[in-house]
């Protein structure tokens, strides 16, 4: 089953004035299967940020289709995005994006205080995921008295209160350590492997990406290859490099 699948996806930026348009994707087709690990790489400028900001419905595309499960999102009304974004897609993003004016424990159920929803079962759910997540014993306080690494799993644990059918990751260990960085990783990881979480991370960072099953690389807006993990993480942390660098020695 295809949790997201997005068919000739463009975006043009500048269309009012033709003679300054930027295309910064262009016809991307892209599929994450349910309990799928994929990464997304390319250099800067290659379209990752746009790509993920349509994927997560923060923008809409100049053409081509997106599909979240069974929901074609090019023909959501802004209310049903937003319903949508809720329900179905989960954040994890670079600067954890916590509130510092609440514990951890209240940043996990925000989202389902948002959505009307409190009581015992939320409590228990977010205890459960918190307990999982290795924060139980630092739940009850506030994000500027804990560590990045443990801000961070926090805002995973905040992503996946709601159950949702993907995650999108967006440079997760940016902030990090690298002793936290591994840590977060092999969490996503865990999940992936033995909850069935279906993650898209978008990461410039060859070292995270080899925690993927897939990676799909994006050079000019365009998909310039797709690598899927057939061997251990070494050996395809070794691949990585080598498609990146005959990728960048196309780049002008």
């Amino acid at each position: 089953m295809n949790v997201l699948r997005a068919k000739g996806l463009t975006k043009v930026y500048g269309t009012k004035n033709p003679g300054s348009s930027k295309t910064a994707l262009n016809g991307i087709d892209l599929v994450v299967r349910s309990s799928e690990f994929v990464g997304i790489m390319g250099p800067s400028g290659s379209g990752k940020t746009t790509l993920l900001n349509l994927l997560a419905g923060l923008d809409q595309a100049t053409s081509g289709e997106l599909w979240i499960q069974d929901t074609n999102m090019s023909k959501c009304t802004p209310e049903q995005m937003a319903v949508l974004r809720r329900k179905s897609i989960g954040f994890v993003f670079q600067d954890y994006n916590l509130l510092d004016t609440l514990t951890l424990f209240e940043n996990v159920t925000l989202p389902l205080a948002l959505d009307g929803q409190r009581g015992k079962k939320v409590n228990q759910r977010a205890e459960e995921l918190l307990e999982y997540l290795g924060l139980r014993d630092v739940m009850r306080q506030y994000p500027y008295e804990v560590s990045g690494g443990q801000q961070q799993r926090t805002a995973v644990a905040r992503a996946l209160i709601h159950n949702p059918a993907l995650i999108l990751a967006d440079e997760p260990t940016g902030n990090l350590d690298s002793g936290s960085a591994r840590s977060l990783l092999e969490l996503l990881q865990r999940l992936n492997q033995e909850n069935g979480t279906s993650i898209l991370l978008v990461t410039h960072d060859p070292f995270s990406a080899s925690y993927c099953q897939r990676i799909v690389f994006i050079r000019d807006g365009s998909v310039f290859a797709n690598l899927e993990k057939a061997d251990s993480r070494e050996s395809f942390f070794r691949e990585i490099l080598d498609t990146l660098g005959v990728l960048e020695g196309t780049q002008q």
